[in-house]
């Protein structure tokens, strides 16, 4: 009776010898070309870098702010200093043009001599161009000045205020030399509420050009 033939054992060949998987060699694996070693690896961190750098906010077009110069504030006194005279300018103009509109007498005023508050309000140079009465004048002025001269104003420091207040009392500063020397030469009488408007004038417009020239409200870098 023949016996049956045994299966050759697996990687085994005729002759006794191993059959070599393929891939190796003796048994070991086959090195791989260079480059291709850690290309999954590269791929993944390369896909990994790439989904951060999609979340990150892009920075290089945002502009930078620049930095808002200082200013120089304006002493809290200089204020009230300002808007009191103001104020004391605005309340003889309305005295003066209640006088005007009404009668002379009710001036707390000498009406003989040098001082004659009557001869001044009451003369034809108290109309300018024979239209406008200088008290009116007066207190159109002195209402621009109250409002342009208050706390709030000096805290604004908008450019167009401060010309405005520079220009306005450079203004009523010529028009007062005019009245002075319409009372000293022409009329030879004073008034002496029409001069404390005067002196109101004179200081405001001092206290003003000081505070352009010591660069109140405006940046540090445009005084310099």
């Amino acid at each position: 009776m023949a016996t049956p033939r045994q299966g050759r054992p697996g990687g085994t060949r005729p002759g006794g010898g191993k059959t070599r998987d393929k891939g190796t060699r003796g048994g070991r694996p086959e090195p791989q070309p260079a480059g291709t070693a850690g290309q999954g690896n590269g791929q993944r961190s390369n896909g990994q870098q790439r989904g951060s750098q999609a979340t990150r906010p892009v920075r290089q077009g945002q502009a930078a702010v620049p930095a808002t110069p200082a200013t120089r504030a304006v002493p809290l006194w200089f204020q009230l200093t300002t808007w009191v005279l103001a104020l004391a300018g605005l309340g003889v103009s309305i005295y003066l043009t209640i006088a005007h509109y009404g009668s002379s007498a009710i001036l707390v005023c000498s009406e003989k001599g040098l001082i004659n508050c009557a001869a001044v309000t009451t003369s034809p140079e108290s109309m300018v161009f024979g239209i406008f009465p200088v008290a009116v004048l007066g207190l159109a002025f002195y209402v621009l000045m109250a409002a342009i001269t208050s706390p709030w104003a000096w805290r604004a420091n908008w450019p167009v205020i401060r010309w405005v207040r520079l220009g306005s009392v450079a203004v009523g500063m010529v028009f007062v030399l005019y009245l002075v020397y319409t009372e000293l030469i022409t009329l030879n009488a004073i008034c002496l509420w029409c001069t404390s408007v005067h002196v109101i004038t004179f200081l405001l417009f001092g206290l003003i050009v000081f505070s352009a020239a010591a660069g109140y409200g405006l940046p540090e870098t445009t005084r310099r």
